[in-house]
């Protein structure tokens, strides 16, 4: 060319410097951003963060690999990194479950990543040895013990059934122990921090299985979902429920044994679908009474929003549950509450909702 450049060179490279230079402005405005939102954190009494959103908003990705197809095998998908201050090349460490580690197994599908997300968030909910078992992002099992194993086993009873192909997540290193129940029954993906050498050989002995290992966490302020020539963005749902917080509404103030199954069923709750995934509430209980795999007498219930009637009750003593975990707040609280005490429930009130659409 005469020592000169062609137009369509100067172009592609106009896009690199440019989309560069775009990258580094956004990782720069994100830190700046997240430390704004930490210090709002801090400030707030109330515990409540106030976060003002930027009038304009630049989303930088970078893409780490293409996906064999996306929910459908007609979809196309990628996997793509968020560009941060810290991390701002495709190389040098993604965090989080798009950085996770494939040990063993097949790759990752796209329905794979959506499921292991949420097992991973579900369990990292809870300070003990903690598992999830998950089918299309809700839970079908979780269970706490004092091993990772009793864990699981827990898990595992709630719904073996529906346990059956789904997305395995442990908030701890896997043992052995753990990997000998987890390979009883075809999983799609088991999702940890580690694994402990022998229970990752054990593993692989499961060619299908996708052994996952994420090798560090991150802690996103915001996340975004799209819709059609737009994008919604708010800030994570990072409430922890602490046991002072609860306020007993009714004449029967729950056990503490009570309380610790209101904890926990409350957790869970927060990681379902609004209304366990039903647009009744009622037959939410109806459900739950009749997926349950052991007596539903004796157990709690954990409500994601308030009861708008009594019936929700009602229905729920019919099966012999004892206590009652709800945010409250309904204009028909006391018509609720008034229920709650003629079946002799307890039940507290959260003052905090945990809507998932």
């Amino acid at each position: 060319n005469d020592g000169a450049t062609t137009l369509a060179l100067r172009q592609e490279l106009a896009l690199d410097a440019f989309s560069r230079t775009s990258e580094y402005d956004s990782a720069i405005a994100e830190y700046f951003f997240d430390l704004e939102c930490q210090q709002e954190a801090a400030e707030d009494v109330e515990g409540e963060a106030i976060v003002e959103f930027s009038d304009a908003s630049v989303l930088v990705l970078q893409k780490l690999n293409d996906l064999r197809y996306g929910e459908n095998p007609h979809q196309g998908a990628a996997l793509y990194q968020s560009i941060t201050i810290s991390n701002n090349a495709p190389d040098e460490n993604p965090q989080g479950l798009a950085g996770a580690t494939l040990l063993s197994g097949k790759e990752m599908s796209f329905n794979n990543y959506v499921d292991a997300e949420a097992a991973w968030q579900l369990v990292g909910d809870f300070e003990e040895p903690a598992c999830a078992i998950i089918k299309h992002t809700n839970p079908a099992g979780v269970g706490l013990g004092d091993t990772l194993a009793e864990a699981y086993q827990k898990a595992l009873a709630t719904d073996p059934t529906s346990a059956f192909g789904g997305i395995v997540s442990f908030n701890r290193p896997v043992d052995v122990g753990a990997a000998s129940e987890a390979i009883k029954i075809f999983t799609e993906v088991i999702v940890a921090p580690g694994y402990m050498d022998e229970a990752l050989s054990l593993l692989q002995t499961k060619k299908n299985l996708r052994v996952l290992q994420i090798n560090s966490d991150v802690s996103e302020t915001l996340e975004y979902r799209q819709i059609s020539g737009g994008m919604l963005v708010q800030t994570r749902d990072a409430h922890r429920l602490n046991r002072e917080d609860l306020v007993v509404v009714t004449q029967r103030t729950p056990t503490n044994e009570e309380i610790e199954s209101l904890l926990f069923g409350w957790t869970v709750c927060k990681h379902t679908k609004s209304n366990a995934g039903q647009m009744s509430r009622i037959d939410s209980v109806k459900i739950g009474a009749m997926r349950a795999q052991l007596p539903v007498a004796g157990s709690v219930l954990a409500s994601d929003a308030f009861f708008p009637f009594r019936d929700g009750v009602d229905e729920a003593a019919k099966y012999g549950i004892t206590a009652v975990i709800q945010p409250g707040g309904s204009v028909r609280d006391e018509e609720v509450i008034a229920a709650a005490n003629e079946h002799g429930l307890a039940m507290v009130f959260t003052g905090i909702r945990h809507f998932k659409h």
